[in-house]
């Protein structure tokens, strides 16, 4: 369960995210092609999802947020030990 605070700055990332995508999108959000309002909407979702991200992983770099918000794995870190073991050419 994520802390108050983590809580409060998902709302306060998303709000002001949010805030500006839809100025930029107004025009979007109220179309009448369903399509195109399904799409602003996904967007918007995203938004949140990122929000989320972001106030959850503070402890992380940029870079690994980054990998999270984008959906790729880490890269693994060898095993200890494993430097060398590799199959031997003849």
């Amino acid at each position: 369960m994520a802390k108050d605070d983590t809580i409060e700055n998902r709302v306060y990332l998303f709000d002001s995210l949010a805030s500006a995508y839809v100025s930029a999108a107004s025009e979007l959000l109220s179309s009448e092609d369903e399509a195109v309002r399904a799409r602003a909407r996904r967007a918007l979702a995203d938004l949140a999802y990122v929000s989320c991200v972001v106030a959850d992983t503070g402890h992380l770099s940029a870079e690994q947020v980054r990998q999270r918000v984008l959906g790729t794995p880490e890269p693994e870190l060898p095993k200890a030990g494993s430097e060398g073991k590799g199959r031997k050419r003849k």
